[in-house]
């Protein structure tokens, strides 16, 4: 391996070896639970900084991993990192919005709460998940389950052009017209293929939201799931809704239902009212509110933190599945997710994962405090895998993907071939690694 030292020399942003003070915080990863073995780090300080370094990489056969924060670190992006440097790109901020296009331009560090919040005065929204602290690239690369999904479809959907540091080190915008093959595999596909340094997106309209959570005892929780698969069944595009069953250290086990709807907010109490049926209701924060708001509703934490968690895919949720999720406590996971899709991401979608056929998405996650938490959580998730496997589809989206799982989990095989031949063609070297390699 060469020498890194060199690297000091090539780009103005801080570089971080091995055995430097602020080495160890500068390499972890948002999940403090995965481990990054990386020779180096290097916070690009601007996209000169992108080309010099991925220059650096391609001339001397190691490989560049791009993370603004690393929310969805695997620790092994195709093998082991000992040959790949750590490139932070959360220098490379900044959000514009152009109000009379709908666009928005997102540096590759800039979250989604920073986007929230340029475009709300313009009654504007992008399509953001449930936390505002993640990135718009990363999430967009993957996809981008967004609680405005099922009125506008994917995030990467939106997206309108990529600018990008191909794997020779040169700077490109990316668009359907420009560069079709590769637009089309960025835009879902994970950043495998160049080092992104922005993206550009159509904004929607938000001229009106509602949004909060309904907390109840988990003994509501077969009430709670029955009102619930009752909203789903024939819920409009505007509405999102949200099941938890929750279980917080220090606390008693809790059932919740998170909503957004965009609209006024008679229309969506009239269409959650079953909630309102259901008794010994603790708490319930629904209120409408501001598109940069939407982080209150499920409160994730905001700093980093360990944490194990395992996504799937549901072709249904009826009574007998309901009752699968319920048969025993969801201890030692923390909360058991399940979001309603279909709308708009059932539509045809011109992007890697295509149109999201599957009716609901199951998140499950725990914390891996000791490697006996870890062992007994990862087995609480099989369990419940395997108890509702009759409703799996075989293959979840790439932004669920978790350690030890790879890209074809996520993608059809001619998706996935055809994200290989993108590869094969824009970056023969390996240059450029993502989370999930499509070659690993």
């Amino acid at each position: 391996m060469s020498d890194l030292t060199a690297l000091r020399s090539l780009v103005r942003g801080r570089v971080l070896l091995d055995g430097d003070a602020g080495f160890e915080q500068a390499r972890r990863p948002w999940n403090l639970a995965v481990r990054q073995p990386v020779p180096a780090v290097v916070e690009a300080a601007d996209t000169g900084d992108v080309a010099a370094l991925v220059r650096y990489a391609r001339d001397r056969g190691m490989s560049v991993s791009a993370q603004p924060s690393g929310h969805g670190a695997t620790g092994e992006a195709g093998g082991g990192l000992d040959g790949v440097i750590l490139l932070r790109t959360g220098r490379l901020g900044g959000v514009t919005v152009d109000p009379a296009a709908r666009l928005a331009r997102a540096g590759a560090g800039a979250t989604w709460g920073q986007v929230q919040a340029a475009a709300e005065p313009y009654g504007l929204t992008g399509l953001p998940g449930s936390s505002p602290v993640v990135s718009v690239a990363g999430h967009t690369l993957g996809g981008g389950l967004s609680w405005f999904g099922r009125a506008y479809g994917w995030a990467a959907d939106s997206v309108t052009a990529f600018d990008v540091i191909d794997a020779d080190g040169l700077p490109a915008r990316v668009t359907a017209d420009s560069h079709a093959d590769l637009f089309w595999a960025l835009r879902g596909g994970g950043g495998d293929f160049a080092v992104v340094t922005a993206v550009e997106f159509a904004l929607h309209p938000a001229p009106a939201l509602f949004g909060g959570r309904m907390l109840w005892p988990a003994e509501q929780a077969p009430h709670v799931l029955d009102a619930f698969r009752r909203i789903t069944a024939d819920a409009p595009g505007e509405l999102t809704v949200w099941a938890d069953l929750l279980h917080f250290p220090a606390a008693p086990p809790m059932v919740a239902v998170d909503a957004t709807y965009l609209g006024d907010a008679a229309a969506a109490r009239a269409l959650l009212r079953p909630l309102d049926r259901i008794d010994r209701l603790i708490s319930d924060s629904r209120a409408p509110m501001p598109v940069s708001g939407l982080g209150s509703i499920t409160a994730e934490p905001t700093d980093p933190g360990p944490g194990m968690s395992r996504g799937e895919l549901l072709t249904g949720l009826d009574g007998t599945a309901a009752k699968a999720l319920l048969e025993e406590p969801i201890d030692p996971l923390l909360s058991v997710q399940i979001r309603h899709l279909g709308g708009a991401l059932a539509r045809p979608s011109d992007s890697p994962h295509g149109p999201l056929a599957e009716s609901y998405a199951l998140y499950l996650f725990g914390i891996p405090s000791t490697p006996a938490a870890a062992a007994a959580v990862r087995a609480r998730q099989r369990d419940l895998v395997r108890a509702l496997a009759p409703y799996g589809s075989g293959r979840k989206p790439y932004t669920f993907l978790t350690p030890g799982e790879t890209a074809a989990d996520a993608f059809a095989p001619h998706a996935l071939a055809r994200l290989r031949d993108v590869k094969r063609r824009h970056d023969p070297q390996g240059v450029v690694r993502s989370n999930f390699p499509v070659l690993g």
